[in-house]
C-alpha cells in the first residue's frame, strides 16, 4: 500500500490527464448505450408468459395488441379511413377494429350490442394496434399527430412512450435538485468553499465512467438508467469524505502535502474498502433475483461502486494535490460548532430509541412481510398526459385488458368448448377464436391465410380474450388463474400471455426473489463484517441496528394501507442495508480504536464526536438523493425507490446515532470477549 500510495502521488499529473480523457470517452460512449423500457424482457425464460410471447413471435405474424387508439366523433366510414391511416404508421404491424369481428354490411343495431360497443360507442371508435419492439416512441408520436385533439392513447406501448419521453429529463431534474442540495450540505459541514466541488468532481467522474462503460452490456433498463447515477453519487460520497478528512488530519502532522496525501491514502483505504465491500455485496445480492431487472441494476451499481472506489483512490488525490493551494485560500470558519460534545444531545434520545425498537421491532418485521405490491410501472398521478388519455378511453369504453391463450391446434370442437367456457367467466367481455368466430362447420383449409393466420399456426391455436379488469390486482390475477384452470381442463399444454399474465408471473417470481435476495445480502454482509472486525458479536449488533431501520421503513406502507412497487421493495431492502451499514461501520471502527485507550463511556462519547459529521453528510446526501427521485419521477417504481430510500436513510441515521451507541455500551464486555485481540482498556 505504501508503494501504491507513493506511485499515485508521484504520477498525479498523468493520472489527472488519464481520468479526464477517460471521462470524455465514457461521456461519448453513453450516447450509444441502449435503454430498454420493456419490463417483460426481464422475466426469466422459464416463466410461462415468456414462453408464450416467444411462441407467439415464432408462430404468428400478428402479436398481442399493445396500444388502444380512441378517436371521437367519427362515423363508421371515417373510422375505417382512420384504421387505414393507422396501419400505414411506421412501427404499426397490425390494427384491429370492428370490421375484423363483425360484418359491417349488416346494420350495427342488428348485431351483438356488447361486441359492437367494444369497438364503437357514442360516436367514438376504439382501435387496437400492435406496435413493434423499439418503435413505441416514434409510432405513438406519429399517431398522436394523426388523431389530434379528437383522440387518446392507452396501453403498454403508450406507457413505454411516456417512460421514454420522461426518462432523460427526469434524471436531469433529479440531478438538478440533488447536486445543489449536496453542495449546500457540504458547504455547511466543511471548512472550505472549494471542498464540495472536489467531492462532486471525484464522484461525478465515477458516475460518467460507470454510465459510459454500460456499453459492455449493450443496453440497460430504464430503471437502472434513472436510478443508478443518483444512487452511485450519494452512496460513494462517503469514500471522498473519508479521504479528504484523512488528508486534512495528516496535513497537521506533515508539512509536505505529497507526504500528507500519501499517508491519507494509506490511513483511509481500509475504511473506504470496508465501506465499499459491504455496499458491493448489498448490490450484488440483486444479481441473484430470478427477475433479471435485479441483475441489470445490481451489476451496474456494483460496477459503479468499483468506479467510485478507483476514482477516490486515484483521481481524487491527484485532483486535491493540484487544488491544495486553492483549498487553502478558500478556507473559512466552520459554520457549525464543534461536534465533540454531540453525545450530550444524542444520549437524550438513547432511551427513547431503545423503547421504540423494543415496541416496534416485531410488528415492523411482520408488517413488512405483509406489504402489498404493485407490479406494473405506471405513471405516478393523474396530472400527466398519459393518465389523462387513459381516463378518457376508460370513460367511454371502460377498462380493456387482453389476454391471449395458445393451445395445441387440431381439435376445433375442444377449442370451441373452451372458448364458450371462457366467455361465461365474469369480467370477460368477448372471446375471439376460429372456433367461435368462423365456426367448426367451415374447415380452416377452405379459407385464405389472411383469415386463418391470425388464429392458427402449424402447431398452435390462438384464443384472444377481451376483459374489463385492470392490468393487475386481485381481479386481474384472479381472472388469469381462472383462465388457466379452464384451459387446463381441456389441454395438457397451454400458454397465456398479455399484461395481466406477465404481471401475474412477476408476482409469483417475486415471492421467491424477496426471501432469496434478503438472505444473500444479509449473509454476505455479515461475513464481510466478521472478517473486517474479527468479531462474533459486532456484526450482529450492526445488522440488527440497520435491519430494524429497514423493517420499520418497509412496514410503513402496510400500516398506512399503501401498496408499493415490488421493485422498490426489493431494491430498497438491499440498498438501504448495503449503503447505510457504512455509518454503523464508521462509528464502530472509531469505538474500537478509542476503546483501546479509554473506558467505554469516554470511548463512546469521543466516537460519536469523531463520526457524527461524516455520518450526517453522507446520510443527508443519500436521503436527499432518494427524495429527489421521489419528487421528480413520474414512474411509480422509481418514485417508490426514492421515497423508501429517503425515509429509510433517515431511519438508519437515527438507529446508528441513537440506538447503536447504547448497544455498544450494553454489550461492551461481550464485544471484548468475542473480538480477536480487541485490546479494550479496562481499569484494574
Amino acid at each position: 500500500m505504501d508503494k501504491l500510495a507513493g506511485g499515485i502521488v508521484k504520477y498525479k499529473n498523468a493520472i489527472l490527464v488519464l481520468f479526464i480523457a477517460l471521462t470524455l470517452v465514457c461521456a461519448a460512449l453513453y450516447l450509444f448505450v441502449g435503454i430498454n423500457y420493456n419490463m417483460v424482457d426481464y422475466l426469466p425464460p422459464s416463466a410461462q408468459s415468456t414462453r408464450a410471447v416467444n411462441l407467439m413471435k415464432a408462430e404468428f405474424s400478428q402479436s398481442i395488441p399493445n396500444l388502444n387508439v380512441m378517436v371521437r366523433d367519427v362515423s363508421v366510414v371515417e373510422a375505417l379511413a382512420y384504421k387505414a391511416l393507422l396501419a400505414e404508421v411506421p412501427g404499426v404491424s397490425d390494427v384491429m377494429w370492428l370490421d375484423d369481428v363483425a360484418d359491417l354490411k349488416t346494420p350495427l343495431r342488428m348485431q351483438n350490442a356488447a361486441l359492437v360497443e367494444e369497438y364503437y360507442k357514442d360516436g367514438a371508435a376504439l382501435f387496437m394496434a400492435t406496435i413493434g419492439d423499439g418503435m413505441s416512441r416514434t409510432a405513438c408520436a406519429e399517431i398522436r399527430a394523426l388523431i389530434g385533439e379528437k383522440g387518446a392513447l392507452s396501453g403498454e406501448a403508450a406507457d413505454m412512450e411516456f417512460m421514454q419521453n420522461a426518462a432523460v429529463s427526469e434524471v436531469l431534474k433529479a440531478m438538478a435538485i440533488l447536486v445543489p442540495l449536496a453542495v449546500v450540505i457540504l458547504m455547511i459541514f466543511t471548512g472550505s468553499w472549494l471542498e464540495p466541488l472536489l467531492y462532486l468532481c471525484a464522484i461525478g467522474v465515477a458516475v460518467v465512467v460507470n454510465m459510459g462503460t454500460n456499453i459492455i452490456f449493450g443496453r440497460v433498463s430504464f430503471l437502472t438508467n434513472s436510478v443508478s447515477p443518483i444512487l452511485q453519487l450519494a452512496v460513494t460520497m462517503d469514500y471522498a469524505i473519508f479521504l479528504l478528512h484523512a488528508y486534512a488530519e495528516n496535513r497537521k502532522v506533515y508539512d509536505n502535502k505529497d507526504e500528507a496525501m500519501k499517508r491519507a491514502i494509506i490511513s483511509s483505504v481500509t475504511a473506504i474498502s470496508a465501506s465499499a465491500l459491504t455496499t458491493l455485496f448489498g448490490f450484488l445480492a440483486l444479481v441473484f433475483m430470478q427477475f433479471k431487472i435485479g441483475a441489470d441494476l445490481g451489476l451496474v451499481l456494483f460496477k459503479g461502486i468499483i468506479c467510485g472506489f478507483i476514482s477516490v483512490i486515484f483521481f481524487m488525490p491527484s485532483l486535491t494535490l493540484r487544488a491544495t493551494g486553492a483549498l487553502d485560500r478558500t478556507r473559512r470558519r466552520s459554520i457549525l460548532p464543534d461536534f465533540s460534545n454531540i453525545h450530550r444531545v444524542l444520549s437524550k434520545a438513547s432511551v427513547p430509541a431503545i423503547l421504540i425498537v423494543v415496541l416496534v421491532i416485531v410488528p415492523s418485521f411482520l408488517g413488512q412481510r405483509r406489504t402489498e405490491f404493485v407490479y406494473g410501472a405506471g405513471s405516478a398521478s393523474g396530472g400527466t398526459y398519459l393518465e389523462r388519455d387513459k381516463k378518457a378511453v376508460e370513460d367511454v369504453f371502460g377498462k380493456t385488458n387482453i389476454i391471449v391463450l395458445l393451445v395445441p391446434s387440431g381439435d376445433i370442437v375442444r377449442e370451441r368448448d373452451l372458448g364458450l367456457e371462457l366467455e361465461s367467466l365474469e369480467y370477460v367481455n368477448a372471446v375471439m377464436s376460429y372456433a367461435l368466430t368462423v365456426g367448426p362447420s367451415i374447415p380452416a383449409g377452405f379459407l385464405s391465410h389472411d383469415i386463418t393466420g391470425q388464429f392458427y399456426s402449424e402447431e398452435y391455436a390462438r384464443i384472444i380474450i377481451y376483459t374489463d379488469t385492470p392490468g393487475e390486482g386481485d381481479l386481474a390475477f384472479g381472472l388469469v388463474e381462472r383462465i388457466n384452470k379452464a384451459a387446463a381442463r381441456y389441454y395438457d399444454e397451454f400458454y397465456s400471455a398479455g399484461q395481466s399474465a406477465n404481471l401475474f408471473d412477476m408476482k409469483n417470481i417475486v415471492k421467491v426473489d424477496t426471501l432469496r435476495v434478503n438472505i444473500i445480502a444479509i449473509v454476505s454482509i455479515l461475513l464481510v463484517l466478521m472478517l473486517s472486525f474479527r468479531s462474533l458479536t459486532l456484526p450482529f449488533i450492526l445488522l440488527i441496528t440497520i435491519e430494524t431501520g429497514i423493517w420499520i421503513n418497509l412496514s410503513i406502507p402496510y400500516f398506512t394501507d399503501v401498496s408499493i412497487n415490488f421493485i422498490g421493495f426489493l431494491v430498497l431492502s438491499t440498498v438501504q442495508l448495503g449503503a447505510t451499514v457504512d455509518y454503523a461501520i464508521l462509528l464502530t471502527d472509531y469505538y474500537r480504536e478509542n476503546r483501546k485507550l479509554m473506558p467505554k463511556k469516554a470511548a463512546l462519547h469521543k466516537s460519536l464526536g469523531d463520526a457524527f459529521k461524516s455520518i450526517i453528510i453522507s446520510g443527508l446526501t443519500l436521503s436527499m438523493a432518494g427524495f429527489a427521485l421521489y419528487l421528480t419521477s413520474t414512474n411509480m417504481s422509481i418514485r417508490d425507490i426514492g421515497l423508501l430510500l429517503g425515509r429509510g436513510t433517515l431511519l438508519s441515521m437515527f438507529m446508528v446515532l441513537c440506538f447503536l451507541p447504547t448497544m455498544l455500551n450494553v454489550c461492551d464486555k461481550a464485544i471484548a470477549k468475542t473480538t480477536l485481540k480487541s485490546g479494550f482498556y479496562f481499569d484494574e
